[in-house]
């Protein structure tokens, strides 16, 4: 079973995760002929990127070799790619088909829980008004020595 582009070569992958994600590595298989694909660009937390958002810089970008087998592995920037917690993947060209195809895309990191907090709803005074802070009369007592 494999993945082909529609109508050109590009090919974009957009893949949440559940968790944070150190992305260490990306496996890319394609068939051993003109359909593999030829580059392949990262982008990180950008959360469902179209077509459209492809013209921004990426994160990294690969050449990519022609890998049926799954052999290679192309290591990512360790540092930009610490904390992922949506990651897409645009392949905009291959060696000259028409379509592109892809069997297998495998990334190596190490996943952690993420820390999502939960709204907090708050109401902060930028000055105090005396009306809301009602206290019961203290009779002040002094004493005098003599």
């Amino acid at each position: 079973q494999f993945v082909e582009s529609d109508d050109d070569e590009e090919l974009l992958f957009n893949i949440p995760f559940t968790g944070n994600v150190k992305l260490k590595g990306v496996i890319v298989m394609g068939e051993d002929d003109s359909t593999h694909p030829a580059e392949m660009r990262l982008f990180k937390n950008i959360p469902h990127m179209s077509f459209d958002d492809t013209a921004r810089e990426p994160d990294q970008t690969f050449s990519l070799n022609q890998d049926p087998t799954g052999e290679l592995e192309y290591p990512t920037k360790i540092a930009r790619f610490s904390n992922v917690y949506h990651l897409s993947i645009h392949f905009p060209k291959n060696f000259g088909a028409e379509t592109t195809k892809i069997f297998y895309i495998g990334l190596k990191g190490e996943w952690t829980e993420a820390h999502r907090h939960e709204v907090t709803i708050c109401n902060y005074e930028a000055s105090a008004n005396p009306a809301d802070h009602k206290l019961e009369q203290i009779t002040p007592q002094t004493h005098f020595i003599s």
